[in-house]
C-alpha cells in the first residue's frame, strides 16, 4: 500500500480558487524563489558549500515547492531526496571543520520548503498518503540525526517534524472541509433535480385529473349517441345495431377505466381529491371545468383583490376550441394573474386574448409592484404547470421580466393540438410581432 501511494507520478494540480483564481499559485512561486535565494546564501556562508553544489540543492528545494502545485507526490520525493543529499553534504563539511556551527539536519529554508510541500500534498491526496509521507520524513530525520549524527550543530529535527505534523493536520482538515462542501453541493443538486422531477409529475397528475372530465364527457356523449342511434332509423339492420352496441360497450368500458385511473390519482392527494390545487375547497366532483367564457369572472375577481386589470380580446374564433384548449387557456391566465397578485401587488395588468386561425395567443403583462412584496407561501411551480399544459397541446409558453420592472407571460395554443407550417412560422417570431400591434389609444404597456 505504501508503495502504491507514494510511488506515483500522477498529476494532481491544485485547483484555482473561485474568487482569487491563480493568486495562490503566484504566491507559492514567489515563496519558492525567495527560498532559493535564502537557502543559497545560507549554504554558502554558513554551510561552507561551493556555489556549484549549493545552487542545485537550493534550486531543487524551490523547484519542489513549485512542482507540488501540480504533482504533489513527486514533489515530496524531490524535497525528501534534496533534504538527505544536503544533510549529508553539510555533515561532511562539518566533519572536515570547514563549516560554521549550523542548523542540521534541516536548514531553515529546508524546513519552510518541506512545510509548503507537505501542506500542498495534504490538500490534495487522501489523509492516509499524507500520514505515510509524514512518517517517512520522520524516519529519515531520526536516522540522520539520531543514528548518524554530526559534530557541532544546532538540532532542528524535532522542530521540523513538529512543523510538518501541523502542516499535514491543517492540510488534511482543509481538504476534508473542501470535500464536504463539494459533497454538499452534489447532494443539493441531486435534491433540486429530484424536487423538480417530483414537481413535474405532480403538475402532470393535476392536469390529468382536470382533463378527465373533458374526456369523460366525450365518452359519455359517444355512449348516449350509440344508444339512441338505432331509434332514429326505421327498421335498422341487425349489423347496425350490433356495431352501435359495440361502440356503446367500448365507450362504457373506457369510462370505467378512466374512473379507475382517476381514483389512483386522487388517492395520492387526499387533500386535493379533484385536482383543483387547493385543499378542503369542498368542490363537487362533477363541477364543470372552466372555459374561456369564464375569463370575465376571473378578471373581475382579480380586480376585487386589488389589481387593475385591463382585458383585450381580439378577433373571434372561427370554430369552437376543443375543451382541452379552453381549459388550458383558462388555467394559464389564472396562474399568470395569481403570480401578479403575489409578486406585483398594486400593479397594472393587461390580459390579451388573440383568436387566430392557427390557434389561441395569450399574453399577460404586469407592471412593477406598487408596494413591498410579502414572502409568498406558494411552491413557485406555476410556470412549470403552464409549460406542461401548453406542451401537452403542442404549444409553448415563455415568461420573462419586462424592461419596466414587470413580468410577461406569453402562450400559444394550437387550435387542434398540432402545429402546421404557418403555426410553426408564427411560433418562431418574437412575441411583440404578433401579440402587440400598435395600440390605437397610444397607451403605454404596463
Amino acid at each position: 500500500m505504501l508503495r502504491d501511494d507514494l510511488c506515483t507520478l500522477a498529476a494532481d494540480p491544485l485547483p484555482p480558487l473561485v474568487w482569487l483564481r491563480w493568486l495562490p499559485h503566484g504566491l507559492v512561486c514567489l515563496a519558492a524563489f525567495g527560498l532559493i535565494i535564502g537557502d543559497l546564501a545560507q549554504l554558502q556562508d554558513h554551510g561552507g558549500l561551493g556555489f556549484g553544489f549549493a545552487l542545485p540543492i537550493a534550486g531543487a528545494k524551490g523547484g519542489a515547492v513549485v512542482l507540488a502545485l501540480w504533482r504533489p507526490v513527486p514533489a515530496w520525493w524531490l524535497s525528501t531526496a534534496v533534504f538527505v543529499v544536503g544533510a549529508l553534504a553539510l555533515r561532511q563539511r562539518q566533519l572536515s571543520g570547514q563549516a560554521d556551527p549550523f542548523t542540521w539536519p534541516w536548514t531553515s529554508a529546508g524546513i519552510i520548503a518541506g512545510l509548503l510541500v507537505l501542506l500542498l500534498l495534504a490538500l490534495r491526496v487522501p489523509s492516509r498518503v499524507s500520514a505515510e509521507a509524514l512518517f517517512v520524513t520522520l524516519a529519515l530525520t531520526w536516522a540522520l540525526q539520531g543514528l548518524l549524527g554530526a559534530p557541532d550543530y544546532q538540532s532542528t529535527g524535532v522542530l521540523a517534524v513538529s512543523v510538518f505534523a501541523v502542516a499535514v493536520i491543517l492540510g488534511t482538515a482543509l481538504r476534508g472541509r473542501r470535500e464536504a462542501r463539494a459533497e454538499l453541493g452534489r447532494q443539493a443538486t441531486i435534491t433540486a433535480e429530484e424536487r423538480a422531477r417530483r414537481t413535474l409529475l405532480e403538475e402532470r397528475s393535476r392536469i390529468a385529473r382536470e382533463l378527465h372530465d373533458v374526456v369523460a364527457h366525450h365518452m359519455s356523449v359517444i355512449s348516449i349517441q350509440a344508444q339512441v342511434a338505432p331509434h332514429l332509423v326505421e327498421n335498422p339492420p341487425p349489423e347496425l345495431k350490433e356495431n352501435l352496441a359495440g361502440i356503446r360497450q367500448n365507450a362504457l368500458e373506457a369510462l370505467t377505466e378512466l374512473r379507475r385511473v382517476l381514483g389512483v390519482l386522487r388517492s395520492e392527494n387526499p387533500d386535493d381529491p379533484f385536482g383543483l390545487g387547493e385543499s378542503a375547497t369542498g368542490a363537487a366532483p362533477d363541477a364543470p371545468q372552466p372555459t374561456l367564457d369564464r375569463l370575465d369572472a376571473l378578471i373581475e375577481n382579480t380586480r376585487a383583490a386589488g389589481l387593475e386589470v385591463v382585458a383585450d380580446v381580439r378577433g373571434e374564433p372561427e370554430s369552437p376550441y376543443p375543451p382541452g384548449v379552453e381549459l388550458s387557456a383558462y388555467r394559464i391566465v389564472q396562474e399568470a394573474l395569481s403570480n401578479a397578485l403575489r409578486h406585483a401587488p398594486g400593479s397594472r395588468v393587461r390580459v390579451r386574448v388573440d383568436h387566430m386561425p392557427e390557434g389561441l395567443v395569450l399574453d399577460v403583462v404586469n407592471g412593477r409592484p406598487e408596494r413591498p412584496v410579502q414572502p409568498s407561501p406558494g411552491a413557485g411551480h406555476g410556470l412549470l404547470g403552464m409549460r406542461e399544459r401548453a406542451a401537452m397541446l403542442g404549444g409553448h409558453v415563455s415568461a420573462s421580466p419586462t424592461l419596466h420592472g414587470g413580468f410577461q407571460v406569453n402562450a400559444f395554443l394550437p387550435r387542434d393540438g398540432a402545429l402546421d407550417d404557418s403555426a410553426e412560422d408564427l411560433r418562431g417570431l418574437p412575441e411583440a410581432e404578433y401579440i402587440f400591434p400598435e395600440d390605437p389609444t397610444g397607451e403605454e404597456n404596463p
